[in-house]
């Protein structure tokens, strides 16, 4: 009771007369792939360096808007045409902040994107990069990315279909790939005041046979919370999933400094391809968030709501058990090219509720978690972020500590299980070999076994998904990226990633499977990555794709892995090759 309460409480607020920050850009939208770029390839170094931490997605549309427009002021001239094509289409899809300034060059780069003094920019301006076009049917898509788009004085409304429907063959396999999702985005402001995201979006695939497998071991899949068997046999399904899922989004600033957000969704941190502290993995979920950006710091606590275990494992009509998560994290600038992170989490498991004793917003977790008798699952977690102008390159990583033991980790270091630990380290760099839109990352995750698991239900998962890496713990991953748009409405992707990694059995807990209690473990000492059935996967993806339309792609994919375990009864060949559309929603990958 003691979350919905609080929920409630924020809710009551809202309507109270705080002003809003504005709707979020989604998680899996491709537009943080373009900010990045425009960081990486400009730099701060001319315009004033914002607070807001594009790395902590999702982040508000307003306050990105308003970064590519700096860019586009400072930079402008010296664009690509690519880089020019994609800024007007960022414009197109978040219009209704085209009425905002430029960032300062200093002092309040820091205050709530649309702050202007006493007052707040009015959403549905005009400016000069706001287009439009002859509505069809006299009222739809007045302008190129909205189906319906409204702009009054106290109200703006934005409405678009979502699509995304892939169908393919695969080789030595007795199924098709088969990918059906559809739904509505949606989102709205009123009064400059009240902002809202909301998205319904039904799902039904025959997936990939590796995709097939792990859902069969979890009784879960990624992205999804109540999962159903679906079959179809035009399109050669015959053991599919069908699930239902959706997005929602309330936002207000408190403060023009400080702001909150109560919804249902996903979040993620860092810079990488993947994250080692929070991710988009796993299945959406209800939240609270607060951020806190002044001066130099973008600080954000995460109140959520988590499920325990796999939803095919409990009856119907029986109440899915709970945990809770409470996370922060502070992320520094330290001048034009540094910056740093600090992270924190903790889950609990409680029969009545949320724990009162974490909603301190600032505190050490697990200073709490010892005073309320160290029953919880406590993390901690460091980022950094380091820019090299003239080499147009960035590094970066992350490092996430479970728990250790001094003498174990660096004197007697036997293995012993509880030394968990896993870090990330990787670099992008953009206009390789002086191409422009050839655009590199290299990236290396590595996990020790046992890291993010508890001795009861406590784990750092969501829907019996890992709510960081997807390989969950003892692994070491390699992957190579390249993307290049030789034309404007020309991608080409590719991902490159090597995984070694060890699984266990229901008899021999290992420490790779997070839903798997550390009390059943096979062994005290002698734990070391890749232990177990040890297995290493070569998995090689690659995409093109071509926009029709505003946010309309049309792609085509090839999925090569190939799995080789020590025991060859595990080993596993796939080969996918598909066509699809893509429409208003980013792509979800099986990268694993």
């Amino acid at each position: 009771m003691i979350p919905r309460i609080f929920l409630a409480c924020c809710i009551f607020f809202f309507w109270a007369g705080l002003s809003g920050q504005g709707s979020p850009l989604p998680v899996d939208s491709d537009g943080y792939e373009f900010i990045r770029r425009l960081r990486i390839r400009y730099g701060f170094s001319d315009i004033s360096r914002p607070a807001t931490d594009p790395g902590l997605r999702p982040v508000n549309r307003a306050s990105l808007l308003q970064l590519a427009k700096t860019y586009d002021e400072h930079y402008g001239a010296e664009m690509s045409a690519v880089d020019r094509y994609r800024l007007r289409a960022f414009y197109r899809t978040n219009n209704e902040w085209l009425s905002l300034p430029i960032l300062p060059p200093s002092g309040d780069a820091d205050r709530a994107a649309f702050w202007l003094g006493d007052d707040f920019a009015v959403a549905s301006s005009r400016d000069s990069s706001y287009e439009t076009q002859t509505p069809l049917l006299g009222f739809l898509y007045p302008t190129p990315a909205h189906l319906i788009e409204v702009n009054e004085p106290d109200f703006y409304l934005r409405v678009n279909p979502v699509l995304d429907l892939r169908y393919g063959k695969q080789q030595n396999d007795r199924e098709d790939y088969f990918f059906n999702r559809r739904g509505i985005r949606l989102r709205a402001g009123i009064d400059d005041r009240l902002f809202l995201h909301f998205e319904l979006l039904e799902t039904q695939t025959g997936l990939p046979n590796y995709v097939r497998q792990f859902r069969n071991r979890f009784e879960a899949l990624p992205g999804a919370g109540f999962i159903k068997r679906y079959s179809l046999d035009l399109a050669n399904v015959a053991d599919g999933t069908d699930f239902l899922n959706g997005q929602g989004y309330l936002s207000a600033d408190l403060t023009k400094h400080v702001g909150a957000r109560i919804g249902y969704g996903s979040h993620f941190i860092g810079d990488g391809e993947r994250s080692l502290l929070l991710s988009d993995f796993s299945n959406n979920y209800p939240f609270l968030e607060l951020n806190w950006r002044i001066w130099k710091f973008h600080y954000r606590n995460l109140f959520a709501e988590l499920t325990a275990g796999p939803a095919m494992l409990t009856p119907t009509g029986v109440p899915l058990p709970k945990k809770y998560l409470a996370a922060h994290y502070l992320s520094i600038h330290l001048g034009e090219r540094l910056t740093l992170g600090l992270f924190e989490a903790v889950v609990l498991s409680r029969q009545n509720g949320f724990d009162l004793a974490y909603l301190n917003p600032i505190i050490f977790y697990r200073t709490i978690e010892q005073s309320v008798g160290s029953p919880d699952n406590a993390l901690i977690g460091a980022t950094a972020r380091y820019h090299l102008p003239t080499l147009r390159t960035e590094f970066y990583g992350q490092f996430m500590l479970d728990e250790f033991k001094f003498d174990e980790l660096f004197v007697q270091r036997r293995g012993w299980w509880a030394n968990k630990w896993a870090y990330q380290i990787g670099f992008r760099h953009v206009d390789a070999l002086g191409i422009d839109q050839l655009d590199l990352v290299a990236e290396r995750n590595t996990a020790r076994p046992f890291i993010y698991t508890h001795r009861a239900t406590s784990s750092y998962t969501h829907f019996a998904m890992p709510l960081a890496h997807p390989l969950g713990a003892n692994f070491s991953e390699n992957l190579l990226g390249v993307d290049y748009r030789p034309l404007p409405r020309l991608h080409l992707r590719g991902r490159l990633y090597f995984i070694e990694q060890g699984e266990g059995t229901e008899d021999n807990i290992i420490g790779e499977n997070l839903n798997a209690p550390n009390v059943d473990r096979a062994m005290d000492f002698g734990n070391e990555i890749g232990q177990g059935i040890n297995y290493s996967t070569r998995l090689l993806m690659l995409r093109a794709g071509y926009e029709l339309y505003p946010n309309l792609w049309l792609e085509g994919e090839i999925i090569n892995r190939n799995k080789d375990a020590e025991l060859d009864i595990r080993d596993l060949e796939t080969t996918v090759i598909n066509l699809g559309v893509r429409w208003n929603i980013g792509r979800r990958d099986w990268a694993f």
